[in-house]
């Protein structure tokens, strides 16, 4: 039996999708702290009402987080125990609770986990992709050139990226992927994890969008993407530090003039240096 302590603030994970894969200590922390804090109060009252837990509910999400976490912060302490859950899987990843963290540790209000499912690990257990190393960006920008602006920085990440997404993005965000990384890197697609439709589809990029606009009727949950890597430059001695955004516009189909200006200006280096590089890259 998990021993709940006064003072103290448990972030629990919760399913993603399967409500039996809460955990039992899970189950023991929510039924015994004095309150929960929930991202949703009317989806996090279904789960406990599922495990038969009657406890008090308090709404904490991204627009009342700072607020919230004064008021939570009194009451642990005085000597009341809390727990912190989303809408789903662990919490703080990509949802709210990090303010609230970082409050109650600047007290010295001990936080603990309860671990459990996370959708990131879940995808890239089952990915077939390099898992030593990786790299979680969350959701990707809304607006279109910002998106493809934080793209353009990861084009030479070699650890595998892991993206969050979206439905009603899902299309532009692949788009996206296309022009700025090429339509032929690996990328694996996880769909509505754990749930009755749950669907996997490994592809190319190119690929993965070509199935997604051609089933519409598929692109409804929650995403996880899964994305190679960049294989590991060989070794050049030419190679160049602008040579990421380079190859970026490149892939955009722009001139090699404009792409010179571009390049030198940004770096303030001498356009002829940065001619012969694009031309170099241009035919690798």
């Amino acid at each position: 039996m998990q021993m709940i302590e006064k003072g103290v603030l448990y972030i629990v994970a919760t399913p993603i999708g399967n409500l039996a894969d809460i955990s039992q200590r899970a189950i023991e922390v929510l039924s015994q702290v004095n309150w929960v804090a929930a991202e949703d109060t009317r989806h996090s009252g279904k789960l406990l009402q599922h495990l038969a837990i009657s406890n008090r509910l308090i709404s904490l999400h991204d627009h009342n987080e700072q607020a919230r976490a004064e008021v939570l912060l009194l009451q642990l302490q005085g000597g009341e125990s809390g727990a912190l859950i989303s809408d789903a899987g662990t919490p703080l990843i990509s949802d709210p609770g990090y303010h609230l963290v970082k409050r109650l540790r600047s007290e010295g209000i001990e936080v603990r986990p309860i671990p459990g499912i996370s959708a990131i690990i879940a995808a890239l257990s089952v990915a077939g992709m390099p898992t030593d190393r990786f790299c979680f960006e969350g959701f990707l920008p809304a607006k279109s050139q910002k998106r493809l602006d934080q793209l353009a920085r990861l084009t030479e990440e070699t650890r595998t990226l892991v993206f969050y997404e979206s439905p009603h993005r899902l299309i532009d965000c692949l788009g996206a992927i296309v022009e700025v990384f090429g339509g032929g890197r690996r990328i694996f697609i996880a769909r509505e994890m754990t749930k009755q439709y749950e669907q996997f589809v490994a592809n190319s990029v190119q690929g993965a969008l070509d199935y997604f606009v051609s089933n519409n009727d598929k692109v409804r949950g929650e995403f996880v993407l899964v994305l190679a890597g960049a294989q590991a430059l060989e070794s050049d001695e030419n190679q160049q530090p602008w040579d990421g955004l380079i190859r970026v516009l490149l892939n955009q189909a722009l001139p090699v003039k404009q792409i010179t200006q571009i390049v030198a200006d940004y770096f303030s280096v001498k356009k002829n240096q940065v001619y012969s590089r694009v031309l170099g890259l241009k035919q690798d």
